[in-house]
């Protein structure tokens, strides 16, 4: 097997690694595996031309390296593409490579790829904005503003930088009031967030059980200041989330929010922020997108 791995030179891993000592450690990792592989580092603005030149190449897999936010951006020209994509992630949460059971050491995700098998999964789409993952306000949509400030600050320490925006992120919040339609249901809430997810996520590690379940869930966290949101932020870590008496949950296969204030507001699409104005349509595109997973797919 030969692959083409398009790499974010932007990638947190990447970055903290050094391009030359990550290069190096991704051809052994690969080379342990009997593969071989032709290894693209690029800038972010050039990670679609890339990628479209290595799915075009019959003879190689084509593998995308990067965070949610790099996978988030290139989803356009993959879900174009006619053959299952392989996903390294290389970000800070890697909300996607954790479902496709792609985590760990950067030695343990090759190994995982190397074994995986292709899989479908859906995808979201928000107007004419793609996501595969999660899209969110509020509190959400501050944590990636401020994630992306505090990398600027702490280039080498992920973790530094993911303290700092969670811990400003609780602090600075404000509420904002919504109607939202979940289906057939309608409701207006003042909320200090507000989660869409594709498809169900469980457990302390956020994880999805299937990829191509084609619903929506929708997270409310309702108004409650500082002290609630500290509690709902150490709910999430603990894994009791669903327990919390001020988060409010719904499915369905169509979601619209639309701000009260009618105002453009910030809307994270897994992990990358932009200001929108409403109404914000939310609706799927089952089995859009086939990848790479070292998880059993579900039946």
């Amino acid at each position: 097997m030969r692959y083409t791995i398009v790499v974010n030179a932007r990638a947190g891993t990447v970055l903290e690694a050094g391009a030359d000592a990550f290069v190096a450690r991704l051809k052994a990792a690969f080379a342990n595996h009997g593969c071989g592989t032709e290894i693209r580092l690029v800038p972010p603005r050039e990670i679609d031309d890339a990628l479209s030149l290595a799915i075009s190449d019959r003879h190689a897999m084509p593998v995308l390296a990067g965070g949610d936010g790099t996978i988030n951006g290139a989803l356009p020209v993959l879900i174009q593409a006619d053959r299952p994509i392989g996903i390294l992630p290389m970000g800070t949460v890697n909300v996607l490579g954790r479902d496709l059971g792609i985590s760990g050491t950067l030695e343990q995700q090759i190994a995982a790829l190397c074994r995986g098998e292709p899989v479908e999964m859906d995808v979201g789409r928000v107007n004419d904005r793609l996501f595969h993952s999660l899209s969110g306000m509020g509190f959400f949509s501050l944590m990636a503003r401020e994630r992306e400030y505090a990398r600027r600050r702490f280039p080498f320490s992920r973790s530094a930088a993911f303290s700092v925006a969670a811990t400003r992120s609780i602090l600075f919040t404000r509420p904002v009031t919504l109607d939202i339609k979940v289906g057939t249901d309608h409701s207006i809430v003042e909320a200090d967030a507000v989660l869409v997810t594709v498809n169900r996520f469980e457990g302390a590690d956020w994880r999805r059980p299937r990829l191509d379940d084609g619903i929506f869930e929708v997270h409310v966290l309702n108004a409650g200041g500082l002290y609630s949101r500290s509690k709902a932020a150490l709910s999430v870590v603990s894994g009791r989330w669903r327990d919390s008496h001020n988060l409010t949950s719904f499915t369905g296969d169509a979601v619209t929010l639309m701000r009260r204030d009618k105002r453009r507001g910030h809307i994270t699409f897994d992990g990358e922020v932009e200001r929108k104005v409403g109404p914000l349509s939310y609706g799927l595109l089952p089995k859009a997108l086939r990848v790479i997973s070292a998880r059993p797919a579900q039946a």
